[in-house]
């Protein structure tokens, strides 16, 4: 993507990318970013939910004898299906695929999606409907329904005759009205949505064992005669069987099937999920566009999340405040920390919009976590990430308070820092102006604006790597969990080489330019002047420079 365009969309807070356009209720500077959706819900009979967006309720006619589908066209948006057993993650992975934590229902029991359920991913700059999502009820019982057609329907007639002349009886309708022993409406459901749709993929919970009625599922969806990709959703658990799995899949001639996990998400699954079906299509252009588009807005996204990083880092580095020498700074370092307390806050905010998580009872975000929720002044959270806090021969007894003894001048006086000041102040004697009036300057200093860096990074990385499904904040956010988010440090980090130092994404006595640059700027910060937009117009550029640095900083594999 052309760098000016990025740069003007940041400028102009220009809403692009992939994800629905819900809004999270935004702090004191708060700058959210929405994005475009590409989630648009259509139906003939709807519901409406809480953003009043209509999803698809019964989005297939009644039973009828003669269900037909047009085979796919160069052009035609693609009708996927979602079938699988009850309760394998089918409402879980739609959620994930279309970035919307309120799409359906997610509960662990079964029967839970109870109609066909529709949404669509469009293009997120024309519009363009590619793929119509089709979430499906739960497969009760397979096997019963397997018995029903090899007792009632002839075994010469094909697969789709017989799917037909099922769901003409009276045990597909669900009536009240007819006194039969079998209720196969749930999967009349299935069936008919089958059977207009171009492909479907088979969601399979990868910690279950092959059973027989999953082999019954398998056989009749076969019969639908449209391609059918297995899908193994709790890929990330232990108790996967996977291997269990192809080898049925395989003697039923399913030799295709992905990995995608809607709570571990992992981007390149799920364009593998796209390639994947891609290859079994005579006509995959929609995917193939698809593809590129998502491919194109998830990193514009990457883009995105990395400006609202640096502008927060620019914000606080550029906070000043002055005193006299002769004043306790108590109070104002308190005012201070506070102010860079809420802008954190406003930063994760930020960010929850961009990737479309709500800090609510609907799914769990990252921010339920500890390590979130931690004072970012807390002189044991300093340690634990390894980060030095002083230098000189004052920093033992310092440790952990955030205060370069050095710097401190001899007015306040050592004794004084340390039984009056709590952590994150570095105060400016140097200029020869200040000293002449007795003003001292005070800004946050290099250690805790190195933790406030590493730590947002971590929280990007969190989101990035974290399903739309998830709904228990203790659920596996991603894959590395070496990574300082969420995770308890020992004490031997606070050894580690700084030069080296796996766990900060730089030494705190080697701050980027641009951080060193604000420091000389008060009328770049917010928490300074209290104008916001004038403030960030005026560190624009440099939160475009310091961007491109926090990418190379935190590379993710």
């Amino acid at each position: 993507m052309n760098n000016d365009n990025k740069k003007e969309n940041y400028e102009h807070h220009t809403p692009t990318g992939l994800f629905a356009d819900k809004a999270l209720p935004s702090d004191s500077n708060n700058n959210a970013k929405t994005s475009h959706s590409t989630v648009s819900k259509t139906a003939a009979q709807s519901r409406v939910t809480h953003d009043n967006q209509s999803i698809s309720t019964e989005s297939v006619p009644p039973a009828t004898a003669n269900v037909t589908k047009k085979t796919i066209a160069s052009g035609e948006a693609l009708k996927l299906a979602v079938v699988g057993h009850t309760n394998t993650g089918k409402t879980s992975i739609l959620r994930t695929l279309l970035r919307d934590v309120y799409f359906g229902e997610v509960k662990n029991e079964a029967a839970t999606t109870r109609h066909v359920e529709q949404a669509s991913l469009t293009d997120s700059q024309t519009g363009e409907v590619l793929v119509a999502l089709y979430d499906t009820p739960g497969l009760e019982d397979a096997s019963g329904l397997m018995d029903w057609l090899e007792d009632n329907t002839a075994s010469r007639r094909d697969g789709i005759e017989r799917l037909q002349q099922f769901l003409a009886a009276d045990v597909a309708q669900g009536s009240d009205s007819y006194d039969l022993p079998y209720d196969y409406s749930q999967e009349a459901k299935v069936i008919r949505q089958l059977l207009t749709s171009d492909m479907a993929i088979y969601v399979v919970d990868a910690r279950e064992p092959v059973l027989g009625k999953y082999k019954d599922e398998l056989a009749i969806l076969s019969w639908a005669a449209i391609p059918v990709m297995p899908v193994f959703n709790f890929t990330d658990s232990q108790n996967a069987n996977i291997d269990d799995w192809q080898t049925m899949l395989a003697r039923r001639n399913l030799h295709i099937s992905t990995r995608f996990d809607s709570v571990a998400f992992e981007f390149e699954d799920e364009m593998r999920l796209w390639k994947n079906l891609a290859t079994m299509l005579t006509h995959s252009e929609m995917l193939e566009q698809l593809m590129q588009r998502r491919t194109e807005d998830w990193a514009q996204l990457y883009d995105e999340a990395n400006i609202i990083i640096a502008d927060f880092l620019l914000n606080v580095a550029a906070f000043v405040r002055e005193i006299n020498e002769d004043d306790d700074p108590l109070p104002v370092l308190e005012q201070m920390q506070e102010a860079v307390r809420q802008s954190e806050r406003a930063m994760q905010h930020n960010l929850l919009n961009l990737y479309k998580f709500y800090d609510n009872a609907v799914a769990a975000t990252p921010l339920e976590l500890q390590a979130y929720q931690q004072d970012p002044f807390d002189p044991e959270l300093l340690k634990s990430y390894g980060i030095r806090t002083t230098s000189g021969a004052a920093a033992g007894a310092l440790l952990g308070l955030g205060i370069d003894a050095a710097a401190l001048g001899t007015t306040l006086g050592l004794g004084a820092a340390i039984g009056g000041i709590a952590g994150g102040l570095l105060s400016n004697t140097s200029s020869i102006a200040d000293r002449i009036t007795g003003v001292k300057r005070l800004y946050i200093d290099p250690a805790t604006l190195t933790l406030l860096a590493t730590r947002a990074l971590d929280l990007l990385t969190a989101l990035r790597h974290r399903g739309h499904a998830a709904t228990d904040a203790t659920q596996l956010l991603y894959k590395g969990e070496n990574s300082s988010l969420g995770t308890s440090r020992t004490d031997d980090s606070s050894h580690a080489d700084e030069d080296n130092n796996p766990i900060t994404v730089w030494p705190t006595h080697k701050l980027p330019s641009e951080l060193k640059k604000a420091r000389g700027k008060p009328q770049w910060s917010s928490l300074s002047s209290g104008k916001s937009e004038q403030a960030q117009l005026l560190r624009t550029d440099m939160a475009w420079s310091l961007s491109g640095k926090l990418q190379s900083y935190k590379r993710e594999s």
